[in-house]
């Protein structure tokens, strides 16, 4: 049975309803729940909350709950802008105002009518509402539709994002990746399709722009992992340069099919096909969902929590990320139906919930909305968070990056420790006492990574040194469906919603509520985490220099110290905790000692840099790259560096303009940079300033 065509322009009214009511049948909280265990095990003390709170969330969170607004939104296209992306986020609103939250509203910034948002240019907004690829046989002596090997209507993930409209039936010439000029030898292309396993982005400009091909098929891979040739049937995401004046189209077609038609053309078989595409890219709007809990302290309320995630995907796009988007919806519920009910008080600081176009949507409320923006004090960010163990995820509750140190980060990673010590102890029978276990989903431990900074969502524009908002990140990677049509619903795990909803619940409500009686067991459990860090560079300084063994110990103990310091933004830190933390850091000094200081600086080494504050965010943004744009010399060798932790060229770049200060002189922003990543040559350091500083971005001091 073919699936219905999806277009929902008269859904909310009528759907919307129908989800409140199934969800209304029993108290949301029950429904799927596993039946508690009797207490006779061990259990792990509750930190910063306290067991009340524990309880409290224990009770009503609900993965089921989650995974059913999953469900609804995963049945949508919503790519940046379009009409589906516009549905889903009135249905993420409807929903907030059912739970009770206040100033439900869904923003809309102007996009693709050439904004500048920060570093941002805004992309168009492109929506798509037909696309079929046929191959075509002479049959009877008419050229006849004998096969179709994709449609927009089955998988909208078949139709490149970008695409514009075209209708053509030619002959399919099979190039290669399609992104050199030997790939081309002694083919004509031109009106032609042409098969391609590069990203369609990187090929149009010789398939298209040069030689002319009609348009692309390609079965490139992204988002590589060990599990990406494994299942050949996977039709993975693909995209075409959003701000081309080239109008091309490209279909994405699984590694299974494009290796028969291979075949096929490599035997001298001539293969006709037939594409149809009705497409745009246009003037629109990003649309961004928020609402807020208002603080319930006068003096307060004005400081906001933010929960962040991104409502835009291809669909289905369930766990990347319908999965963060219904787990911070399901944490709205919760709190507020528990505060309505006297079972928790009101947070002191306002929490505040927001759904944006990723990262490109973030950017643009930021300078859209600076008043609003102005507010926060910290973000809980949830980007994939909800993988069953079929997709091989491994569950991050990540920490925010060097150049920003904050105690914010502790307060994410002790609740997810105390999580993973509760489901370990569950899941081997030996007792646990809140193991968040929905009755619709796993049993397993979540085995939580307790893990270092990485870019690659909203929390980078969070933590950039133009906003400094210190962000948890909660993730998972790696994920062997992400970026296909198997991102579905059915691999999604309730527990591992429930879990995830819990972990950013806890943090919240601390964050909200921390004055100067908590801060005395905030520092105990971040004396813990920190001790963990410091065997970590124990563990890695024998791999170094002894140059740079010494600069990774002088930046861990500024780190460790600066994030002690930073909780005094949030609440005045006792005397007798001070005087502890002064002794402690003493302790670790001495164990990681002789610290030699850094030699003085000289020749470029002792350049100083400001940023620009008219340039506010980071360079590489999504579908458009500020330093290339406003730079036309060859690319800086820093973007193509490898550090020892897996960390690429780009999160040095983003790090390196995060330290630029005014202050720090470039060997010294080398020096961290190498601590934080691993060593890096300096003069890789100053021509990356340099071309900064030719972008208009920093200045020379």
């Amino acid at each position: 049975m073919r699936t219905p065509r999806l277009i929902l322009p008269v859904a909310l009214s009528l759907v919307f309803p129908a989800v409140l009511a199934a969800q209304q049948q029993q108290p949301i909280a029950m429904i799927g729940r596993a039946e508690p265990s009797a207490e006779s095990g061990r259990a792990t003390p509750v930190p910063l909350i306290g067991e009340s709170v524990a309880a409290a969330l224990d009770n009503e969170l609900s993965g089921s709950a989650a995974k059913r607004n999953l469900e609804f939104i995963a049945r949508l296209n919503r790519t940046r802008g379009s009409k589906q992306f516009r549905i889903a986020a009135d249905f993420v609103a409807q929903q907030l105002r059912t739970y009770g939250l206040d100033s439900v509203q869904v923003i809309e910034i102007p996009a693709g009518h050439g904004e500048m948002y920060g570093t941002q240019l805004a992309r168009p907004a492109w929506d798509a509402d037909f696309a079929e690829l046929w191959e075509m046989r002479t049959v009877d002596g008419k050229l006849t539709a004998v096969a179709r090997l994709a449609s927009w209507e089955d998988e909208p993930v078949n139709l490149a994002e970008d695409s514009d409209s075209g209708d053509v039936t030619t002959e399919l010439v099979d190039v290669g990746a399609g992104t050199s000029e030997s790939d081309y030898a002694g083919k004509d292309v031109r009106g032609k399709l042409v098969l391609i396993s590069a990203q369609p982005a990187n090929a149009a400009p010789l398939a298209v722009d040069k030689y002319g091909a009609a348009g692309m098929i390609s079965d490139a891979p992204n988002q590589v992992t060990a599990w990406w040739k494994e299942d050949e049937n996977l039709i993975r995401w693909g995209h075409l340069d959003s701000f081309s004046p080239a109008h091309t189209f490209a279909f994405m077609i699984s590694a299974k099919q494009a290796r028969a038609l291979r075949a096929r053309l490599a035997q001298g078989e001539r293969i006709t096909l037939h594409a149809t595409v009705r497409a745009s890219r246009h003037p629109g709007a990003y649309s961004v969902v928020t609402a807020v809990l208002p603080g319930g302290d006068p003096k307060l309320r004005g400081e906001e929590i933010v929960y962040s995630c991104h409502l835009d995907h291809q669909r289905p796009g369930a766990n990347d990320n319908i999965s963060g988007c219904v787990t911070i919806l399901e944490i709205a519920r919760a709190i507020s139906k528990l505060v309505q009910e006297g079972k928790l008080p009101r947070p002191a600081r306002t929490l505040r919930f927001i759904w944006p176009p990723e990262i490109e949507g973030t950017m643009a409320l930021f300078a859209y909305r600076p008043e609003m923006r102005a507010h926060f004090r910290a973000a809980i960010h949830m980007d994939m968070v909800g993988g069953a163990p079929v997709t091989k995820a491994v569950f991050h509750v990540t920490r925010g990056p060097m150049s920003l140190p904050s105690f914010v980060y502790d307060v994410g990673q002790t609740f997810g420790a105390y999580v993973n010590a509760e489901s370990e102890l569950y899941a081997s029978g030996q007792g646990g006492k809140h193991y968040f276990v929905s009755g619709e989903g796993g049993k397993e431990p979540l085995l939580a990574d307790l893990a270092e900074f990485t870019t690659g969502s909203d929390g980078q524009v969070y933590t950039e040194s133009s906003f400094r908002i210190p962000a948890i990140y909660l993730n998972d990677w790696p994920d062997r469906y992400i970026h296909t049509n198997f991102d579905a619903p059915a691999n999604i795990d309730p527990t591992k919603l429930q879990r995830a909803a819990f972990i950013g619940a806890a943090s919240g409500i601390f964050l909200a509520n921390l004055r100067p009686p908590e801060v005395a067991e905030l520092w105990r459990a971040m004396q813990t985490l920190s001790l963990h860090r410091t065997a970590v560079v124990l563990e890695r300084r024998p791999w170094l220099t002894p140059a740079d063994a010494a600069a990774l110990v002088r930046a861990h103990l500024w780190e460790e110290r600066m994030a002690f310091a930073s909780i005094a933004s949030f609440a005045a830190i006792p005397d007798s905790v001070r005087r502890d933390a002064d002794a402690y850091f003493d302790r670790v000094q001495a164990m990681l000692a002789p610290v030699p200081a850094a030699p003085p600086a000289s020749g470029d080494g002792a350049l100083v840099f400001a940023r620009n504050p008219k340039v506010a965010g980071p360079m590489a943004m999504f579908g458009y790259d500020y330093l290339e744009a406003h730079y036309k010399g060859a690319a800086p060798k820093l973007v193509e560096h490898d550090g020892l932790r897996g960390e690429g060229g780009e999160s040095y770049a983003y790090e390196l303009l995060n330290f630029v200060d005014g202050k720090r002189n470039a060997a010294e922003i080398r020096d961290l940079l190498s601590a934080e990543y691993g060593p890096v040559p300096l003069a890789m350091v100053v021509e990356y300033l340099r071309v900064l500083q030719a972008a208009g971005v920093v200045t020379l001091r």
